[in-house]
Order: structure tokens, then C-alpha cells, then sequence
């Protein structure tokens, strides 16, 4: 199942322009902005965990943060992302990776992911997800977490995915983390269709609460 959902997403990347997908996001405004809810320094270690092409990685180089790392499934989405970065793609550390599977000893004070986690319908894939949360997020570090919410598609990209509302995205990660704030977005793709999202960010235990 695991190199099927490699496959897929390499497929998806080499086949598809960065704005042909419904997930592409022009201005990553909402992960920013809550990004920002954390009042990270410029030395702040943050992860963008499945980023395909996201221009995430692009607003956080562009704000001057110097450890950046973007981890995504398919080396085609990482490479894209370099491309359209230019000379400024050796600023990012550039992983990939199956996050169920994947192991680090650096630590992050930030794990952000938009539309990675509900892709996870198998139970013991979001455990092994938690377990490399609970591994590489430091305490006190932040997670921020985009779901297709309760009343958002059940599907995406041919997959099915699993829909939260953040009570239950909550119950995923475990007592160990501290929900902070939640907010409902509506994204349009590309086609002009609206997929209603959910945006949580958690605070793991062992820190003061910003």
C-alpha cells in the first residue's frame, strides 16, 4: 500500500502542472498567519510535512527564516518546489520521505502539514503519524494541522480521505498536545470550486502557551 500511495503521488507531480491540482494554493495566507500564532524567531526549526509544490516554503524564505525543511512523499512535488525557487532552493533542506515511516534525530519548534494527515484512513498509518509527531516536535513546539473539515470532500485526488472537525483531530494526536485555535477556510481550486477546510494548531505540553 505504501509504495502504491509513492507511486500515485510521483505520478500526480510528474504529469500535472503546479496549479492543475485542486489542492495548489497561490498565497499560503491561512498556514502563514498561523505559522505566525507562534511567534517563531528566524532561527526557528520548521517542517512542512507532505508539501508537494505548496509555495509555503517560498513565503517562509521570502520572511527570512533560515531553517526551513519541506518533507513530501514524492521526490517530483520536491523538485518542483526547488525549480520555481531558484538559487534560493539551498536554503531549504529538502526531504523525501513517507512521514509514517520516516525517522530524524533533529527536532522542530514547528510541524505544519495542510492536507497530508486526512489522507491517513488506516489506523495504524495516523499512529505511526503521531509517533513521528511526538518524536520530532519538541515541548512546547507547535503543530498546525489542515483537514478537510466535517462538511468538506470525501475524496481528493482519486483517494479517499478522512474529514475532521478539530474535537476530533485532538483526539487523533493525543492528551500529550494542547488545542489552541481553530478556524473553518473555504479554499478555491483552480476550477473555481470551494473545498471547506479546518486549520487547528496545538501546542505540545512542556511549554508556556502563546
Amino acid at each position: 500500500m505504501k509504495e502504491d500511495r509513492k507511486d500515485h503521488w510521483e505520478t500526480v507531480y510528474a504529469t500535472k502542472h503546479e496549479n492543475e491540482v485542486s489542492w495548489f494554493q497561490d498565497d499560503p495566507a491561512p498556514s502563514l498567519e498561523l505559522i505566525e500564532r507562534a511567534h517563531p524567531g528566524k532561527d526557528t526549526e520548521i517542517i512542512d510535512i507532505g508539501c508537494g509544490a505548496s509555495r509555503l516554503v517560498d513565503g517562509l524564505v521570502e520572511r527570512g527564516f533560515r531553517h526551513v525543511t519541506a518533507l513530501d512523499i514524492s521526490a517530483a512535488a520536491l523538485d518542483l518546489a526547488a525549480l520555481r525557487l531558484g538559487r534560493r532552493a539551498s536554503e531549504v533542506q529538502w526531504i523525501t520521505a513517507d512521514v509514517t515511516e520516516w525517522n530524524t534525530s533533529r527536532r522542530f519548534a514547528i510541524w505544519h502539514d495542510r492536507a497530508a494527515f486526512h489522507f491517513l484512513v488506516e489506523e495504524a498509518d495516523r499512529a505511526a503519524y503521531v509517533a513521528r509527531l511526538k518524536e520530532a516536535l519538541v515541548p512546547g513546539g507547535h503543530a498546525i494541522i489542515a483537514t478537510f473539515a466535517a462538511d468538506g470532500p470525501d475524496a481528493c485526488s482519486g483517494l479517499p480521505v478522512h474529514r475532521y472537525d478539530a474535537a476530533g483531530l485532538a483526539a487523533e494526536l493525543g492528551e500529550e498536545f494542547t488545542l489552541l485555535d481553530c478556524r473553518q477556510h473555504d479554499h478555491l481550486t483552480p476550477w473555481n470550486s470551494s473545498q471547506r477546510f479546518q486549520f487547528s494548531i496545538f501546542q505540545r505540553r512542556g511549554g508556556q502557551a502563546v
